[in-house]
C-alpha cells in the first residue's frame, strides 16, 4: 500500500539528505519547489542558535482564553523559549482564532499549530461540527466515506489555522475494561482498524493536514489510564505483532507522515516506557518498520510519564522528533540543553530533527504568512455539505446485527405491527414512527413505567413489534420486552450505544432481529425505518463485540437492489430451464428491443427467478435495480382502476350490470346512456379506440403547416409514424395551459407545462358526443377514463387516493404511485421517451399517454408508476383470492367472478386481457399458458401474466419505447414476452431436465 501520501515523508527525506523510497501523494511539489524548500530551511537554521533549534522541538499547550496571564505566557514560549508549535486546549474557536493570529505574528519562525481532533474540532471548540466516535465509524464499511472525513476535518483544521491533528488512533479496542481508549478506536480487528486508519489519514493529509497515528505501539488491551499511571502491555513479540502493532505497521507501509508515542510499558520490545524508550523508537518504529515521518511524543505532562527526570531529553535521545506539553517549559528546555553538553544528545542529532521539523513547516505552507480570519467561521466550519457529510456517515453505520429468517425487511402485508418506543419524550421517537406511517399502518405506543400490564394487553393481539430503544434506561422494561420477544416476531432497534444493547443480551438472543442504529438524531430514525421498509441499504459491521453474542465484524446486508433468492428447485420447477430467460433478455437488449428490463417470476408467491438486465438509457451508464421504476401504461388497468372497481363492487356500491350514467350524470341523455360497467370492463361499449384529447389545448393556427406532416421539414422535426412528422414549435392555448404553475394552472403535464383541473371536463365532454361504432369488442383507453370517474364518483375520493390509502399502502407497496415525482427522486424513474413532440423534451416520471397526461397524470387507463415487486404483489394479491399477508383486501367471490368470466365476443375478461386458446397467433401469451391467465400488457414495454392453475406470476418491465415510440416493435417482432412466458412453462414441465 505504499505511495499514496508520501509527501511529509519524501520531502522530508530528501532535504536531510537520507536515502528514500519513491512514494507519491496528493501534494507532492515540483522540483523547483523543492529547491526553494530546502532553501528557506537552510535560511532558517543558519539563523538559529543552537536553544533556538531545541526550543524548535517543543509543542506547549495552552488554552484559548484571551486573558493578559494567558498572553504573556504565549509570548514567552515563544520570544524567549522559540517553542516550535502549539497545541490549544478546549474552549472558544473565536479566541482560538486571535491566540493563533497573535502567536504566529511574535514568531520569527512560523508555528507549528497542533490540535487533538479525534472526532473533529468538536472534540476541543464548542460550536464546531462533531462527528461519530471512531468506534461507530468502523461499523462502516465504505472506506471512501472514511476518506471524505478525513478530507473535510482537514479542510476545518486549515480554516482555524491548524497545521497537525493528532488523529487517528490506531489502538485496537480489544479489552472492554480499558478505561481511556474504548470509543475512540475504530474497532477489536486489527485489520479492520488499519484500513480505517490509512483512508483517514489518507483524506487528512490529501488535505494538507499532517496525520498522528496514536498511541505506538498500541493502548488497546491495557486496563490502565496512561493519563494517570503507566499501563503495561505484558504480551509477547509475536502477539505484539499480530494485534497491537499491525494498524501501525501498515499505516507506515502506507505513508502516513506522523506517528505519536504512547506512554506504555512493553517489556517484549523494550526496557524504558515506549515514549523514552531508543528500543522501541528507533529500534522498532524506525529501522524495523521503516517509519520516517515526524515522531511526536504523547503529552508529557500525563502522570504515566511526568515523573521522569529530564523527560525531554529522555524523549530526543529515543527518537522522537517533538515533544508535547511538558508539564514545566523552562525546566525542560534546560534539561535538554544539559544533555547536549554531557553529550547523550548530539547536536548532529538537535540540527537533524530541527531540519525536519521545519521541512514539514515548509511543506505545510507556514512559509507564507498568512492571517486567519474569525469573520464568519461558523458559516465557514458548518456548511450543508459537512451536515450532510455527517449524516451520511451515520447512516453508512447502521448496523443489522441479526435477522433471524429473514425478518427484515419487514413483510408490509401483516397487520396489526405495533412500535414500541422506549423513549424519555414523545419527540425523540416521531420520526422514526412517522416515516413508518408513511408506507403502512403501525400502531405508536410510548412505554411507560407505570402501565406495564395495559401495554402487555395492547400488544396481545398484534402479529409483529417492533422496539425502538432511544435511552439507556432500559431496566424497567427489560421483563416486557423480553417477554414480547419470545411470544412473537420483535425487530428490537437500538437508537443509542451498543453499551445499551449490552443490557438486554436475553432479549437480542430471543429477537428475530436487532438493528444497531447509535443514535437517535431524526436523518438517522427515517433512515432506519427505510431500512426496516426495504427502501434503504444497511451493510454496517459490529467493529467490537457485542455481550458474549456477536462477535466484532458481524452485520447482514439488507440492500433493496439486491432480491432475496429462492430455489426454484424446491417449488418445482427447473432453475436450469429458467436460466435460459438470461440469453432472451440480453438478446432484447442486442437487438435494440429495450436498453434495459427487469424479469420477475413467482411461484407460489416465492421469487424463482429476478433477474434486471442492461441500463436506463442507450447512451447512459445507470444500470436497470431492483426499485427501480416504470411507467406501467396500460398495466394501470390491472393493478390500479381494476382493482378500485373491484374493491367498490365487493361492497355493494354498484352492480356490473348498472348503467355507468346512473353514477355519471353527464353521460344521461347521450347514446351512451345505456352503457354498462360490464361493457366497459370487456370493452364493448362501442367508444373509439382512441380520441387525441390534447388537440383540444394546442393552438392549431400555430402549426405551420398543421400538427402533422408525411415529410418533415423545419417546423416538423419529429417522426412519430413511418411517414408522419409532429410539429414541434407550436403553440398550447393559454386558456387551458400555462408554463408556471399557480392556483389555476395547478396540475403537472410535463416539465414546466401546467395545465387548469378544468380540462378534464372538456375530455369526459368530448367522450359524451363522441359517436359509438356498435357494441361489439373493441379495446379502448376511453372505457377505462370513465371507470376512474365511476370510481371517483361512488367513493368520493380521488382514484389516487383511494388506492393508495385501500390497498398500496397497507399492502406495503413502496415502489408505486400516480405522478411519482411528487414521491420518489427522478434518478429512480426509468425515462420512457427521450424527446416528446407534445412536451418537448425527455419523459421520466411524467406519464407517456397523452390522455394521462392531460388528465393531470392520473387516469384509468394509464398514469401509474411501479416497480416489478409491486406489480407482482398485487398480482399474488389475486392469486391469493383477495389476500395479502395476513389481511383480507377483497372477497373471495369477487376475485372468483373477475378473474373468471370471460366475455362471449372475444378474450377479454372484466378489465383483464386473457389468453387466446382458439388463434395462438394472435394470443398476448405463450401457447402454454392455461386459459384461467390472466393479466395485461402496456405500450411502454410492460406485462403482468398471473396463472392461477399453476401459482404462478410473470412480470416484465422496460422502457422499449425509448427513444422515441415510432420505430420500436423489435419486443413485438421478436416474441420477447411470449418466449420468456414459453420457458416459464417449460421449467414447470421438464423439472428433472
Amino acid at each position: 500500500m505504499r505511495g499514496f501520501m508520501y509527501w511529509f515523508s519524501l520531502l522530508c527525506l530528501l532535504l536531510v539528505g537520507r536515502t528514500a523510497m519513491a512514494q507519491s501523494s496528493g501534494l507532492r511539489l515540483k522540483a523547483e519547489d523543492e529547491a526553494a524548500c530546502k532553501q528557506w530551511v537552510d535560511e532558517q537554521m543558519a539563523s538559529m542558535t543552537l536553544k533556538q533549534k531545541v526550543g524548535q522541538l517543543f509543542i506547549h499547550t495552552v488554552a484559548p482564553i484571551t486573558t493578559q496571564a494567558n498572553r504573556k505566557n504565549i509570548e514567552q514560549a515563544v520570544t524567549e523559549y522559540g517553542i516550535g508549535g502549539l497545541l490549544f486546549s478546549g474552549g472558544d474557536i473565536q479566541k482560538q482564532i486571535q491566540l493563533t493570529n497573535y502567536a504566529q505574528g511574535l514568531a520569527s519562525t512560523p508555528l507549528l499549530i497542533t490540535f487533538d481532533g479525534e472526532w473533529g474540532l468538536a472534540m476541543r471548540l464548542k460550536g464546531t461540527p462533531s462527528f461519530p466516535r471512531n468506534r461507530i465509524l468502523g461499523c462502516i464499511e465504505n472506506d471512501s466515506l472514511i476518506y471524505e472525513y478525513g478530507r473535510e476535518v482537514a479542510r476545518q483544521c486549515r480554516e482555524i489555522g491548524v497545521q497537525v491533528n493528532f488523529a487517528p488512533v490506531a489502538d485496537v479496542d480489544n479489552n472492554p475494561k480499558n478505561p481511556v481508549i474504548n470509543t475512540r478506536s475504530f474497532g477489536a480487528l486489527p485489520q479492520q482498524v488499519a484500513r480505517k486508519v490509512i483512508a483517514y489519514c489518507r483524506g487528512l493529509e490529501d488535505g494538507g493536514v499532517l496525520s498522528v497515528c496514536k498511541h505506538f505501539p498500541g493502548h488497546g488491551d491495557t486496563e490502565t489510564d496512561s493519563h494517570k499511571s503507566l499501563p503495561v502491555l505484558n504480551f509477547s513479540r509475536a502477539r505484539l505483532d499480530s494485534i497491537e502493532l499491525r494498524p501501525f505497521r501498515e499505516a507506515v507501509e502506507a505513508g502516513v507522515g506522523g506517528m505519536m508515542v504512547g506512554h506504555l510499558n512493553v517489556p517484549a520490545l523494550g526496557k524504558k516506557p515506549a515514549s523514552i524508550s531508543p528500543e522501541i523508537i528507533n529500534g522498532v518504529l524506525k529501522q524495523e518498520l521503516g517509519f520516517r515521518g515526524l515522531v511526536f511524543t504523547d503529552a508529557l505532562e500525563m502522570k504515566g510519564i511526568s515523573g521522569n527526570e529530564a523527560v525531554c531529553a529522555q524523549a530526543l535521545i529515543a527518537g522522537n522528533d517533538m515533544v508535547l506539553a511538558p508539564r514545566n517549559l523552562k525546566r525542560e528546555l534546560a534539561g535538554v540543553m544539559s544533555a547536549l553538553k554531557t553529550g547523550t544528545l548530539t547536536e548532529a542529532a538537535v540540527d537533524e530533527k530541527c531540519r525536519k521539523v521545519l521541512t514539514y513547516k515548509y511543506i505545510l505552507g507556514l512559509a507564507k504568512r498568512k492571517e486567519i480570519s474569525g469573520e464568519g467561521i461558523g458559516r465557514r466550519l458548518n456548511r450543508p455539505e459537512t451536515e450532510d457529510l455527517m449524516n451520511r456517515l451515520k447512516r453508512a453505520a447502521v448496523t443489522v446485527i441479526k435477522n433471524q429468517d429473514d425478518m427484515l425487511p419487514l413483510d408490509l402485508s401483516v397487520s396489526e405491527t405495533a412500535l414500541l418506543s422506549l423513549s424519555l419524550t414523545l419527540t425523540e421517537d416521531y420520526p422514526f414512527y412517522r416515516q413508518l406511517r408513511e408506507v403502512f399502518p403501525v400502531t405508536w405506543i410510548r412505554a411507560n413505567v407505570d402501565s406495564l400490564e395495559s401495554i402487555r394487553r395492547r400488544l396481545n393481539p398484534v402479529q409483529q413489534v417492533i422496539i425502538a430503544i432511544h435511552t439507556s434506561k432500559v431496566a424497567p422494561y427489560e421483563s416486557l420486552i423480553n417477554q414480547l420477544a419470545a411470544d412473537k416476531p420483535v425487530v428490537l432497534v437500538c437508537f443509542d450505544s451498543s453499551k445499551t444493547l449490552e443490557k438486554l443480551k436475553d432479549t437480542m438472543q430471543k429477537a428475530s432481529a436487532v438493528v444497531l442504529a447509535h443514535t437517535d438524531v431524526s436523518d438517522v430514525q427515517r433512515y432506519v425505518a427505510d431500512v426496516l421498509l426495504g427502501q434503504q441499504k444497511a451493510d454496517g459491521r459490529l467493529s467490537v463485540p457485542l455481550a458474549g453474542l456477536f462477535p466484532a465484524g458481524t452485520g447482514v446486508t439488507l440492500d433493496p437492489d439486491i432480491p432475496r433468492h429462492y430455489c426454484a428447485k424446491d417449488l418445482g420447477m427447473n432453475p436450469a430451464v429458467l436460466s435460459r430467460l438470461d440469453s432472451i433478455a440480453l438478446e432484447g437488449i442486442e437487438v435494440g428491443a429495450y436498453p434495459g428490463c427487469h424479469v420477475l417470476v413467482l411461484r407460489e408467491g416465492f421469487p424463482v427467478y429476478d433477474k434486471c438486465f442492461g441500463k436506463h438509457t442507450y447512451e447512459g451508464n445507470e444500470t436497470v435495480k431492483e426499485g427501480d421504476i416504470y411507467d406501467l401504461a396500460s398495466l394501470t388497468k390491472t393493478t390500479a382502476t381494476l382493482l378500485a372497481v373491484m374493491k367498490l363492487y365487493d361492497e355493494g356500491r354498484f352492480g356490473l350490470t348498472d348503467r355507468i350514467s346512473a353514477y355519471l350524470p353527464f353521460l344521461r341523455g347521450t347514446n351512451k346512456a345505456d352503457i354498462t360497467i360490464q361493457d366497459l370492463l370487456y370493452h364493448e361499449s362501442g367508444l373509439p379506440a382512441y380520441y387525441p384529447f390534447y388537440q383540444e389545448a394546442v393552438d392549431l393556427s400555430s402549426c405551420k403547416g398543421g400538427l402533422f406532416r408525411k415529410r418533415p421539414d423545419a417546423h416538423h422535426r419529429i417522426q412519430v409514424e413511418p411517414n408522419l412528422y409532429a410539429c414541434t414549435d407550436f403553440s398550447y392555448k393559454p386558456e387551458w395551459v400555462s408554463r408556471v404553475p399557480s392556483a389555476d394552472y395547478p396540475l403537472q403535464v410535463a416539465e414546466n407545462l401546467y395545465i387548469k383541473k378544468e380540462f378534464r371536463q372538456v375530455v369526459l365532454d368530448k367522450i359524451a358526443e363522441m359517436p359509438l361504432k356498435g357494441r361489439s369488442y373493441r379495446y379502448s383507453c376511453l372505457n377505462f377514463i370513465l371507470l376512474k370517474e365511476l370510481v371517483e364518483a361512488v367513493s368520493g375520493t380521488p382514484m389516487d387516493v383511494y388506492l393508495d390509502s385501500v390497498f398500496y399502502k397497507p399492502m406495503g407497496l413502496t415502489h408505486t404511485a400516480f405522478q411519482p415525482l411528487k414521491r420518489f427522486k427522478k434518478e429512480q424513474i426509468v425515462p420512457t421517451v427521450n424527446e416528446d413532440f407534445l412536451r418537448g423534451g425527455r419523459l421520466q416520471g411524467f406519464v407517456h399517454d397523452e390522455a394521462a397526461a392531460f388528465l393531470g397524470g392520473v387516469s384509468g387507463n394509464a398514469g401509474l408508476f411501479s416497480s416489478a415487486h409491486d406489480v407482482a404483489r398485487i398480482c399474488q394479491l389475486l392469486l391469493d383470492r383477495g389476500v395479502c399477508g395476513n389481511k383480507r383486501y377483497l372477497t373471495r367471490a369477487t376475485c372468483d367472478l373477475f378473474l373468471k368470466a370471460k366475455s362471449k365476443n372475444s378474450r377479454r375478461g372484466l378489465g383483464f386481457d386473457k389468453p387466446n386458446p382458439d388463434n395462438p397467433d394472435k394470443s398476448p401469451c405463450a401457447a402454454e399458458a392455461p386459459a384461467s391467465v390472466f393479466g395485461h400488457t402496456g405500450f411502454t414495454g410492460t406485462c403482468a401474466w398471473a396463472d392461477p392453475d399453476n401459482d404462478i406470476v410473470f412480470v416484465f418491465l422496460c422502457n422499449r419505447i425509448y427513444p422515441r415510440p415510432f420505430d420500436r416493435k423489435n419486443l413485438m417482432k421478436y416474441d420477447i414476452r411470449t418466449r420468456m412466458q414459453q420457458v416459464i412453462y417449460q421449467a414447470l414441465t421438464n423439472l428433472a431436465e
